[in-house]
């Protein structure tokens, strides 16, 4: 099946299979993956914390995961991505590897527009690694559901990850025959290509 084809399948799992399995070698290569996603400037401000199904931290983040608790309990894995808190930190960490060049251009046109912009740049790296693992789920016949329905503050007190803070989570597993979520039930609604396709 093509990659085109596996984007026409995929969908948002709404409900998963308990008993689904993830093997180790699975969970590996999503590692690798998302230590290879690009960002701007090679910038990578981030960090993937994976919540695996013994962890003894996956109920207390399920419980602050408002309407996605079941999605938690049931799948087999838990991403929860992350981003560096404050701007002198990530400045620390690019100062370490960056070439002058990137370095340059973040002083430039980043830094230069204060410090709201430079938190809302770092964050925007880290959805960047979001359609990666998406799409690499969906390259590897994974199901999963992208997640912003959580409560960070709560997501962060329990990882106590200190100079990261949570953006959003993904979960990893198997869907459940049940789901009505599925597109042979609910059929993918996408805009015409005719008016997000735009040629000049």
């Amino acid at each position: 099946m093509s990659f085109l084809e596996k984007m026409k399948s995929r969908y948002t799992v709404k409900k998963y299979n308990p008993n689904g399995t993830l093997s180790d070698e699975t969970v590996q290569q999503l590692k690798d993956i998302l230590q290879l996603s690009p960002s701007s400037i090679n910038s990578q401000p981030w960090n993937f914390v994976f919540v695996n199904e013994s962890s003894e931290n996956r109920d207390k983040l399920a419980d602050a995961s408002y309407w996605n608790k079941d999605k938690i309990v049931n799948s087999n894995l838990l991403i929860v991505f992350q981003v560096l808190k404050h701007p002198e930190d990530f400045e620390k960490q690019i100062e370490a590897y960056l070439p002058e060049g990137s370095l340059n251009y973040y002083k430039n046109f980043v830094k230069s527009k204060g410090e709201a912009f430079i938190k809302s740049w770092m964050a925007h790296q880290v959805y960047l690694s979001l359609g990666i693992l998406l799409s690499a789920c969906a390259e590897m016949g994974l199901d999963s559901t992208p997640m912003e329905g959580i409560e960070n503050d709560k997501y962060d007190k329990i990882i106590n990850n200190e100079k990261y803070e949570t953006l959003f989570t993904v979960t990893v597993g198997t869907r459940s025959e049940e789901d009505t979520n599925q597109p042979v039930h609910t059929p993918k609604k996408r805009l015409e290509s005719k008016d997000v396709i735009i040629e000049i």
